[in-house]
C-alpha cells in the first residue's frame, strides 16, 4: 500500500496535465500512487495521460459529472489512507509530499494538513500567501481556522492532504455545490476536525487562470453555499466573519459583472462590522467604479505591485 494517494481530477486540461503529473513523479518522497479520474474530457488530455508510463499511475475514465464527483470517485478508488489533492493545471515543488509527510508524522492525530503556497498573480509575478497567524517556521495546529484564513485561506486545494476516513466522515465533496466545493469541505473540516499548517511553501496557486465566477449560476451557488451555514455562524463569531469576508469577495465579483440579484442578497447578509474600512468603501461604490479599480489593480500587478483590501 502506498503512503499517499495523489488525486487528480481531469477535464479538458491537455495543455497542463503532463507537467502536472511530472511534478508528482519528481517528488523527493516517492511512496505514492497517482489516481486520475478523467471527467469526460473532450480534448486530448486522456490520451496524453495514458501516454505516461509509470506503474504508480492509475487512470479511470468516467462520464462528465463535475469536479466534486470526480474527486469523490478518485478518493473512493484510492489505496492509501493519506490523500493529497492536486488540480490538473497546478504544479508541485519537489518537496510537497515530503512536507505533508512531516506534518503527519508530527501530528498523526490531526485530519487536514495544509502546506503554505504562493500566488501567481501575473506572468513573472508571484506573491507569498498571507495568513492571519504569527509568523513561524514550525509546523503547528491551527486552533481557529476561520480566524487564520481572513486574508488568504490556510487550505487551498492543491496544497492539502487529509485522512480518507475523516474525509468520508464529514461527507466528502458535495456534488450539489457548483462553485466553492473546496470551501465547503474546509469549513466541514474546521468545524469537526483538527487542522495542521506547515509554513514550507510547496506549490503555487495560479490566479491568472479564468475565474468560474464569471458564470452567474456559479455566483448564486456560492451565495447559497455560504447561507447553508447560517445556523453555525450564529454560534461561531469567527465563522461569521470568515463567511462575511467571503460574501464580500463574492459581492465585488457581482458588482464587476453587474449581477444585481445576487449582490442584493449578499449585502443583506453581510454584517459590516466584519469588514475593514477599505472593504466597506469598495462595497458602497457604484459598479462602474468597481470595474475601474479592478483594472487599476491589474495594472499594478503587471508592474509587480499587489494591493489587497484584506489587510
Amino acid at each position: 500500500m502506498p503512503y499517499f494517494s495523489v488525486i487528480i481530477p481531469l477535464y479538458n486540461k491537455e495543455k497542463h496535465i503532463k507537467n502536472t503529473v511530472e511534478s508528482v513523479l519528481a517528488q523527493s518522497f516517492d511512496d505514492f500512487e497517482i489516481v486520475v479520474v478523467d471527467d469526460g474530457s473532450t480534448d486530448n488530455g486522456l490520451e496524453i495521460i495514458n501516454s505516461l508510463k509509470d506503474k504508480r499511475l492509475k487512470v479511470f475514465p468516467k462520464k462528465n459529472q463535475g469536479a466534486a464527483q470526480a474527486r469523490n470517485s478518485a478518493i473512493e478508488k484510492a489505496s492509501s489512507e493519506n490523500i493529497a489533492l492536486l488540480d490538473a493545471d497546478d504544479i508541485w515543488q519537489p518537496n510537497h509530499l515530503e512536507e505533508l509527510h512531516n506534518s503527519i508524522q508530527k501530528f498523526p492525530e490531526a485530519s487536514l494538513f495544509c502546506n503554505a503556497y504562493n500566488l501567481k498573480l501575473d506572468d513573472g509575478f508571484t506573491h507569498k500567501a498571507t495568513y492571519n497567524i504569527p509568523e513561524t517556521d514550525q509546523i503547528q495546529i491551527i486552533d481557529d481556522y476561520f480566524k487564520a484564513s481572513i486574508i488568504h485561506p490556510i487550505a487551498w486545494t492543491s496544497a492539502v492532504g487529509f485522512k480518507k476516513t475523516d474525509f468520508n466522515e464529514i461527507g466528502g465533496f458535495d456534488p450539489k455545490v457548483l462553485s466553492g466545493q473546496d470551501i465547503d469541505l474546509w469549513i466541514k473540516f474546521a468545524l469537526q476536525k483538527t487542522i495542521v499548517f506547515n509554513p514550507e511553501v510547496t506549490t503555487c496557486y495560479n490566479k491568472t487562470i479564468d475565474n468560474s465566477l464569471s458564470k452567474g449560476n456559479y455566483r448564486k451557488s456560492k451565495c447559497d453555499l455560504f447561507n447553508s451555514y447560517r445556523q453555525e455562524e450564529k454560534k461561531n463569531p469567527s465563522l461569521k466573519k470568515y463567511l462575511d469576508l467571503n460574501r464580500y469577495s463574492l459581492a465585488i465579483q457581482c458588482k464587476y459583472f453587474n449581477d444585481g440579484e445576487v449582490l442584493k442578497k449578499l449585502k443583506n447578509q453581510i454584517d459590516l462590522n466584519s469588514l475593514n474600512s477599505k472593504q466597506k468603501l469598495l462595497l458602497s461604490l457604484p459598479n462602474f467604479m468597481t470595474g475601474q479599480l479592478k483594472k487599476f489593480q491589474s495594472f499594478l500587478i503587471k508592474n509587480d505591485i499587489y494591493l489587497t483590501a484584506f489587510k
